[in-house]
């Protein structure tokens, strides 16, 4: 189930049938698809990742959609990173699965990952943007990795 601030709850029959409409409203327009995922320490060994998914029509704005999910297990900030990311290409291969048929999947897909130069996970960019490339996506890092680092971040 995916949330959006617009839309409200949405399965994917939803979801496909929003982001087509949405899309098929200025088909000359250039589309950007960005996910990216954050999480939070909630308490003790448990931590809230959030998913975002954000179709943006370049120069006219655009819609997003989230998704939640609790892990209840203590785990490093480099173990969070990882599974940050696999989620953001979770997310992707699921996006480019359900809407095939739509040819949506032709548009490139950006997985915006929550490290940066400054900080404790520079040391781990190479790691993590080599897994995304090699995973066959684009991939930016803070500051430009907005779909983790200012949408999915506002919900967790």
């Amino acid at each position: 189930m995916y949330h959006s601030p617009t839309y409200g709850k949405v399965d994917l029959e939803k979801l496909k049938y929003i982001v087509s409409n949405f899309m098929a409203q200025d088909k000359k327009a250039k589309y950007e698809i960005v996910v990216g995922t954050d999480s939070q320490k909630i308490k003790k060994d448990t931590y809230d990742f959030v998913s975002a998914l954000i179709v943006h029509r370049v120069g006219f704005g655009g819609i997003y959609f989230w998704k939640r999910e609790i892990r209840d297990k203590k785990i490093s900030l480099k173990e969070r990173i990882y599974q940050e990311a696999t989620m953001s290409l979770e997310t992707s291969e699921n996006f480019i699965n359900f809407f095939k048929v739509n040819g949506i999947a032709r548009y490139n897909i950006q997985i915006h990952v929550d490290i940066g130069h400054n900080g404790e996970t520079r040391e781990m960019i190479n790691e993590v943007v080599g897994m995304v490339r090699g995973s066959g996506y684009d991939v930016k890092i803070k500051p430009d990795s907005y779909g983790a680092s200012k949408v999915a971040d506002r919900y967790t």
